[in-house]
């Protein structure tokens, strides 16, 4: 079973009705042998903000050292989204292995006439992944209720309810009262339930939970109390909260008064559990680093582009006020709800539009778009499209600059439209049927006879179903292969497969416009027209960094007692300085300058020590003709750095500071962003992939899109695989063989592998270590790095200058000719 079966398997349980009751799941558990015993459980319900509150719940235990899952619903692209580790989703071969292990189990249920539920299973395997991965703590979203939700099947260690309004009152209840009833069920039985609720619901639910912990602003007198501060920039707004004995400033990355009451949730949901191991320092991190697609998600600025999955009036009403704290001349509004919706209410708490775009989602739930624009009856132009994309693109195209697109009505319309900016399409060097053949077994092609078709140029993308079906239309009218795996539901992307001649491709371009599919001909663009002329702009040559027309060496520093490879060698400041004039004198275009080692078991340095390292260099340096770049994790140290005089941001931790890339993008400066499960990296820790490639390219693009909407240009954004951190050797080696595939993320790469253990891969000791690191070199340089961190700057900058010349021996540099 590959894992587009087994995700088909668990999407076809959808046709079963709902059988409110945790009998089932907990049947299904114990025949796992109850896998989820010893994990500790915070549920969180509630009609509205219980996704955000879960993510925001999560994100402070983790920075408070919890190892944690997270069980959230629905989905955008994937099924795996629901269910992170750490941060990262379930992996694919996880979710085979689960499906394997049920199916037996659920097909005699099914035909028994009892079957399981899509969400019954889903939550079953997230509870099984949570406990085989050793999960301290998981936070689980509630589905409709509390009393009769599969996440009920545990005894939480804290819980909320966020907010209690009339919703699904078929089967929770048809009064505020029913509803409160239902959903402070999840309240534990030796830890206050956490409200959001206010007024009369709140009087509801403490019928139910007489001790519940009320959370709102001043006037609601209640025992935690939230400020909302309005924007701070673009994309976060300041809150505090604060409890008897505590409190926190911070901001949050999702704006909005009612993220504040979320905030204030999640604070408390997390001291609950943590106690005094969740510092005030580790809340305001943790909320601020809360990042939550498709929750009041900022895309664009030139005009504003909003993606909110607001999904009842309460929702659109909170839209609308949060919308209001952003200038902007006319709102253009895409539409696009479930026929189960008030789609009046939702439309009359929205504000006034110049124009509305109402459409439907791929899903079986998604209203029609004509009765959609019946509910809108003063805007001033209202169309109907029979796509999220084609809506969104009518709405861009009728907006202004100084204009507002928003995105709304729900998640399942904000899924579809968010994939105009992240969807990826990956160029896969293919040298015979071999390369091809392992590209579309990757993609768990369905047609593995179409290796034997696939020529000329070979690029990956990922489409839902009725996206997939008018690639194969167009495909088949000039010539070009298109191979995808099969598809059950129009809901879950699909990996694509496109092949042909440059000319073919260009061909498909126009044949996709003119079937209505141009985002999906706009991602294919990026790779098959001319890249290098796509993806150079005016601002990067005005910025003339080294790496714009030529690969570039950037010199290691290391101003540290204890580096993997030289600590201690340049730990005197006069020795370091003469290290970097040396290294510059050598060839080398950039200097980074690292006062904290990240070698596995590295103690942290604290940030003024580290300070005291790195500052003084970078001041000796600034009139050295090289630029220079601070490595470091810290914002703080980042801040003296710049100020010192350095000019790029080399942050190993890929962001995980949410300073870091405001940080970048205030100064003006590039940042390097790596890949990193661990910085320091964690002695014996393993991390599984599906494909690390395709898994790193992933993870990568969320941070890239973080940086890009602090205010960073993309040419700025220096993307890293980060070559031995939470990876092998043979994964490295991976990596470095595929590097073209990260051109997909349209930014510059930085290959970082100097000296690295992978080399004992190849029978060299760590002393034997620089003939490697000098042909990683050229192979890294040849795949298309267009900077090399090296300790060895001579042997480096010869190997790049050859690589160079090799590949384009006419445009080889003068001043690098004898």
């Amino acid at each position: 079973m590959n894992y587009y079966a087994a995700a088909d398997f668990l999407s076809d349980l959808r046709r079963f009705a709902i059988d409110p009751g945790t009998e089932s799941i907990r049947e299904l558990l114990s025949h796992l042998d109850d896998p989820h015993e010893g994990v500790a459980f915070v549920q969180v319900a509630g009609s509205n903000g219980k996704g955000s509150t879960a993510r925001m719940t999560e994100s402070v235990l983790r920075e408070a050292g919890y190892r944690t899952g997270l069980y959230t619903s629905p989905h955008f692209d994937d099924v795996r989204e629901r269910i992170r580790v750490d941060g990262r989703e379930i992996t694919e071969s996880a979710v085979v292995e689960f499906v394997e292990r049920v199916r037996p189990f659920l097909v005699e249920r099914a035909v028994e006439g009892d079957p399981l539920t899509s969400f019954e299973t889903l939550t079953a395997m997230g509870l099984w992944y949570f406990g085989r991965s050793d999960v301290d703590v998981a936070v689980l979203e509630v589905g409709m209720g509390g009393r009769h939700d599969a996440t009920s099947v545990v005894d939480p260690v804290a819980a909320a309810v966020t907010a209690v309004s009339l919703e699904h009152t078929d089967i929770l209840g048809d009064t505020l009262d029913d509803i409160a009833a239902e959903k402070a069920t999840v309240a534990p039985d030796d830890t206050p339930l956490v409200t959001g609720a206010n007024g009369e619901s709140l009087a509801a639910v403490r019928r139910h939970a007489p001790n519940a912990l009320s959370v709102g602003f001043d006037e609601e007198s209640p025992d935690v109390t939230v400020r909302y501060d309005g924007l701070v920039n673009h994309t976060e707004a300041g809150v505090s909260v604060a409890g008897t004995d505590w409190g926190v400033e911070t901001r949050v990355p999702m704006p909005g008064a009612y993220q504040a009451r979320n905030a204030g949730v999640a604070a408390t949901l997390a001291r609950q559990v943590g106690g005094d191991r969740v510092t005030e320092t580790t809340v305001a991190r943790g909320l601020r680093n809360a990042h939550w697609p498709g929750r009041f998600e900022v895309v664009e600025r030139d005009p504003l582009v909003v993606l909110d999955g607001a999904h009842n009036p309460g929702a659109c009403e909170a839209v609308a006020e949060t919308l209001g704290e952003y200038d902007y001349a006319d709102l253009h509004l895409v539409f696009g709800a479930m026929h189960d919706k008030d789609h009046r209410s939702m439309a009359a708490e929205l504000p006034s539009a110049a124009s509305v775009w109402t459409c439907a989602p791929a899903h079986e739930r998604a209203a029609d778009p004509a009765v959609l624009a019946a509910a809108f009856q003063t805007a001033g132009t209202v169309a109907t499209e029979s796509s999220v994309a084609a809506a969104l693109g009518r709405a861009r195209d009728a907006a202004g600059p100084d204009d507002c697109v928003l995105v709304v009505g729900s998640l399942f319309a904000v899924a579809e439209a968010r994939r105009q900016w992240s969807r990826l399409a990956i160029g896969r060097a293919v040298d015979g049927v071999d390369d091809v053949r392992a590209v579309l077994d990757r993609a768990n092609a369905a047609d593995a006879e179409a290796s034997r078709e696939c020529v000329g140029r070979v690029v990956t993308t990922r489409l839902d179903r009725r996206e997939a079906r008018a690639l194969d239309r167009a495909a088949g009218r000039v010539g070009v292969t298109a191979v995808t795996a099969d598809y059950r539901t129009g809901r879950e992307l699909r990996e694509a497969v496109v092949a042909g001649t440059d000319a073919e491709l260009r061909a498909l371009l126009a044949a996709l416009d003119g079937r209505g599919l141009g985002s999906v001909a706009d991602t294919l663009r990026k790779r098959i027209e001319d890249v290098d002329e796509a993806e150079t702009t005016t601002d990067a040559d005005a910025r003339d960094y080294p790496w714009t027309d030529r690969p570039s060496i950037m010199g290691i520093l290391n101003v540290t007692p204890d580096s993997f490879h030289d600590g201690g060698d340049f730990f005197d400041e006069a020795t370091a300085i003469g290290r970097a004039e040396a290294m510059v004198e050598a060839g080398a275009d950039v200097v980074d300058v690292g006062g904290e080692s990240t070698r596995p078991g590295a103690d942290p340095v604290p940030v003024d020590e580290e300070i005291e390292r790195v500052r003084p260099v970078i001041e000796a340096l600034a009139d050295l003709d090289a630029l220079v770049s601070i490595d470091t994790r810290k914002a703080e140290v980042a801040r003296a750095a710049l100020s010192a005089g350095a000019d790029i941001l080399n942050d190993v931790t890929g962001l995980e500071d949410p300073e870091m890339r405001f940080l970048a993008a205030e100064y003006d400066v590039p940042v390097v962003v790596m890949h990193s499960i661990d910085a320091p990296v964690v002695p014996g820790k393993t991390v599984t992939y599906d494909d690390v490639v395709s898994d790193v390219i992933d993870e990568l693009a969320e941070r890239v899109a973080l940086a890009e909407r602090a205010g960073l240009d993309r040419e700025q954004v220096i993307v890293d695989p980060g070559l031995g951190f939470g990876k092998d050797a043979v994964e490295n080696f991976e990596l470095l063989d595929r590097l073209p595939e990260f051109r997909a993320l349209g930014c510059p790469i930085l290959v970082g592998h100097s000296h690295k253990s992978m080399f004992a891969h190849v029978g060299q000791g760590s002393d034997e270590r620089l003939p490697p690191t000098v042909a990683a070199t050229a192979l890294a340089v040849d795949r298309g790095a267009d900077v090399v961190r090296v300790h060895d700057v001579p042997e480096n900058v010869a190997a790049l200058r050859t690589a160079v010349a090799t590949d384009d021996a006419a445009n080889t540099p003068a001043d690098w000719r004898a």
